[in-house]
C-alpha cells in the first residue's frame, strides 16, 4: 500500500502537516490563522467572528493579516529600484556617499566612511539598498520576490519589515567587522536572512526541508567560490534572519509578542556592539 499525501483541503496542490484546530482539516500556510491554540482555516475564523467580532485573523506570525500581504516587498523593491537609477544616473559619488566602508589613514589619522563618525553609520543601512550592476540587482530582486514575498504573508508586514532591516543591519555589521576597508553594496544579507527565517519557518511547519536546503546550498557555495562577493554580508544577514525567526517561529503563544519583539531587539543590541567594535578596530 502506498501512503497518500496530505493536502490542504482549499488547496488541493499544496501538501502539508497542520490541520485546523477546531474542524481538523488540513490547511496550507496561504490558509493558516493563528488562534489561541495552533490554527484555523478562514472558515472557523469566519465562523467565529460571526458569534464574536472581537477575533481578528492572525498570520502564524500573530502579526495582521492585510489586504495586500506583500504591499512591503514591492515597496522594498521600489526602494532598491529608485536608488538603482539615481546611481546610473548620477554615477559613483551616490555610491561613495551611501556605500558601506570605513578607513583611517595610518599618518593623518583623518577617517573616512562609517569610522568618520556615529552620523556615517546610515551607510549600514543605506548599502542594504545600494547597487551598481544591473545583474547585481535583477539577481537580488528577483530573490526578494521569491523569497520575501511569502514570508511577509506568515510574517505579517511589521514583523517581516523588522526581518528584513534586521538581517540587513546584522550583514552590514559583520562586513564593518572584518573587511571594513572595500565598498560593500547590496541587498544581498538582507536576502540571505531571508533564506534563514525561510529555512526556519519551513522546520516549524513540517515541510520538506530538502528544498529550501538546497538552495541555501547552492547560494553559500556562489558566496565562497565567486569573486567580488561580501561573504561576510551573506553570513552575517544568514544568522541574523536565522536568530529572528526562531524566536518568531517558536515563541510562546501566551507571551508571544514579548518574546518576538525581544529578539529582534536582543538582534538589534548585538548589531550595535559587532558595529563598535568594528569601528574600534579601523579608528584604533
Amino acid at each position: 500500500m502506498e501512503d497518500q499525501a496530505v493536502c490542504c483541503y482549499r488547496h488541493p496542490d499544496r501538501e502539508t502537516g497542520i490541520r485546523c484546530t477546531r474542524c481538523e482539516q488540513p490547511i496550507c500556510p496561504e490558509c493558516m490563522v493563528s488562534a489561541s491554540v495552533g490554527f484555523q482555516c478562514p472558515e472557523c475564523v469566519r465562523e467565529g467572528n460571526a458569534s464574536a467580532r472581537t477575533v481578528r485573523p492572525r498570520t502564524v506570525a500573530g502579526g495582521s493579516v492585510a489586504r495586500d500581504p506583500h504591499l512591503v516587498t514591492k515597496i522594498l523593491i521600489g526602494l532598491n529600484l529608485a536608488v538603482f537609477l539615481a546611481v546610473q544616473a548620477f554615477g559613483k559619488q551616490v555610491s561613495l556617499d551611501l556605500g558601506l566602508y570605513g578607513l583611517c589613514q595610518k599618518y593623518t589619522s583623518q577617517c573616512i566612511g562609517v569610522a568618520a563618525g556615529p552620523d556615517q553609520w546610515y551607510r549600514l543601512v543605506s548599502a542594504v539598498f545600494l547597487h551598481e550592476q544591473v545583474a547585481h540587482i535583477a539577481f537580488n530582486m528577483l530573490a526578494l520576490w521569491w523569497v520575501g514575498a511569502p514570508l511577509e504573508g506568515l510574517l505579517g508586514r511589521t514583523r517581516y519589515f523588522a526581518l528584513y532591516m534586521l538581517s540587513g543591519l546584522g550583514g552590514s555589521a559583520l562586513v564593518l567587522l572584518l573587511a571594513p576597508s572595500s565598498l560593500t553594496l547590496g541587498a544581498s544579507g538582507a536576502i540571505f536572512g531571508l533564506f534563514g527565517a525561510t529555512a526556519v519557518f519551513v522546520r516549524r511547519m513540517r515541510y520538506d526541508m530538502r528544498p529550501v536546503l538546497i538552495l541555501l546550498a547552492l547560494n553559500l557555495f556562489f558566496t565562497f567560490t565567486w569573486s567580488n562577493i561580501s561573504w561576510q554580508g551573506h553570513i552575517g544577514g544568514l544568522v541574523a534572519g536565522s536568530l529572528i525567526a526562531v524566536g518568531m517561529a517558536y515563541a510562546p503563544q501566551e507571551r508571544r509578542a514579548l518574546v518576538q519583539w525581544g529578539t529582534c531587539a536582543a538582534v538589534f543590541v548585538v548589531t550595535l556592539v559587532v558595529t563598535w567594535i568594528g569601528v574600534t578596530q579601523i579608528t584604533g
